[in-house]
């Protein structure tokens, strides 16, 4: 089992914005949940990609979505709603 999931109401928060960014192209879809949750659990670590645990997915694919996310501006777009909302502090 995965280590510090998110919660439904947290994946809620970030789903609207990954669908924004989505562009379809015929591929089966990623589990996103997952891939964000991997992407958090390398913030919250600190560790190289290449330690990403397995439950997250193989780490390749992890952080090439990660890699789209950023090119897309989908961080800056949830670090601006999150300011916007005063949900969070500065």
């Amino acid at each position: 089992m995965a280590r510090n999931l998110m919660s439904d109401e947290e994946w809620a928060f970030f789903e609207r914005f990954i669908l924004a960014v989505r562009a379809p192209n015929g591929r089966k879809p990623t589990n996103h949940r997952l891939v964000l949750d991997g992407i958090f659990w390398i913030a919250r670590t600190g560790a190289p990609w290449r330690d990403l645990p397995e439950e997250f997915g193989k780490w390749s694919s992890v952080y090439r979505q990660f890699r789209r996310w950023t090119l897309a501006g989908l961080w800056e777009d949830i670090m601006e709603t999150l300011n916007q909302s005063g949900a969070v502090p500065d």
